[in-house]
């Protein structure tokens, strides 16, 4: 579970995505064991609920090049791109809505677009979330 954003902007709303898996890691008590992980450029957690494991991921790099953490982490972990949650901000969604969609383009979103890049896949199923229009 991927949360798109800019590492540096964190509290921003381009930055939900993290913040929503900073609140899931807190919800599966696992908000203690971030670990700065230099293979993929990552905050990483791991996580177990009903029977699943998880790994939960936060870029340290832009926007535009979070796919670059996404696909290290996928070749680490052992990941196919259809494993692959990627929760990120939606400008057309309002404030606070959200919407899953498996597959398909990016619709603008940089941080999906560097991700679909760097898998060769659009694959990934999205959590996007939305933030309004400024």
């Amino acid at each position: 579970v991927a949360g798109l954003g800019n590492y540096g902007l964190r509290g921003t709303r381009h930055s939900v995505g993290m913040a929503v898996v900073d609140r899931l890691a807190r919800q599966l008590a696992v908000a203690e064991g971030w670990q700065v992980d230099r293979r993929c450029c990552a905050d990483v957690a791991l996580a177990t609920t009903r029977g699943l494991e998880l790994v939960l991921l936060k870029p340290r790099r832009l926007m535009n090049l979070n796919g670059l953490s996404v696909t290290s982490a996928a070749e680490i972990y052992n990941f196919r791109p259809e494993d692959i949650y990627l929760v990120h901000d939606d400008l057309d969604k309002d404030l606070g809505k959200v919407a899953i969609k498996l597959g398909g383009s990016a619709r603008g979103h940089n941080g999906v677009r560097s991700c679909i890049s760097a898998l060769h896949s659009n694959e990934m199923t999205r959590l996007r979330v939305g933030i309004g229009q400024p």
